[in-house]
């Protein structure tokens, strides 16, 4: 038995813990507080269960369930950079990095490097998982502020050209999911002017 590998395995998982409490922007559907990565991160899992019939290509579903589970792993350190906050972009794939650095490091080498690697595929979204990852992570947010009466969206004065501009690659992974968050979440918001022109 390799108590090192165990210690080392756990010490992570304890770390990891962290995650239920990096606040995201978004406000859970029916509730005044936000969510948080993890709560981010199962939700997106549950979705990919549900909707990966509608990916345009086959995907591994638990491939891709897998990615969006460790995917935000480092705002532990990174912090969550909101999706319209220009200034903090500018520095979140720096911040990122080195965030996975560190985080994947704990792990014991053979399991750091398999979480390393399912983080960069997602990063560079070009496998169809990674795709339709992308669409999970674009598209739960937007539900969000779709069914909570677009709070966030007008909180921080978003335009319609920010959500389009965020979701240009959107239908490389779903064009169905694409075209119903485009009908049910985006057009609605428009009309009612919650997300400004």
């Amino acid at each position: 038995m390799d108590f090192e590998r165990l210690q080392k395995q756990f010490d992570f998982i304890l770390e990891m813990d962290k995650e239920k409490q990096v606040l995201r922007q978004t406000h859970i559907h029916g509730y005044e507080r936000q969510e948080t990565d993890a709560e981010h991160a199962w939700h997106m899992a549950l979705m990919t269960m549900l909707l990966s019939e509608y990916a345009n290509e086959e995907i591994d579903v638990l491939h891709t369930i897998e990615m969006l589970l460790i995917h935000d792993l480092v705002e532990v350190d990174a912090g969550d950079t909101y999706a319209y906050d220009d200034a903090g972009n500018a520095s979140k794939a720096e911040r990122e990095q080195a965030a996975a650095d560190r985080i994947y490091g704990l792990l014991p080498e053979d399991q750091g490097k398999r979480l390393r690697a399912l983080w960069d595929e997602f990063e560079a979204g070009k496998t169809p998982e990674a795709k339709f990852a992308h669409v999970m992570d674009n598209i739960q947010p937007m539900m969000l502020n779709a069914a909570n009466d677009g709070r966030d969206w007008k909180r921080h004065g978003v335009h319609v050209a920010q959500v389009l501009k965020r979701n240009e690659h959107t239908s490389e992974g779903s064009e169905i999911l694409w075209n119903y968050a485009r009908e049910h979440y985006i057009q609605p918001n428009i009309h009612s002017g919650n997300l400004m022109q």
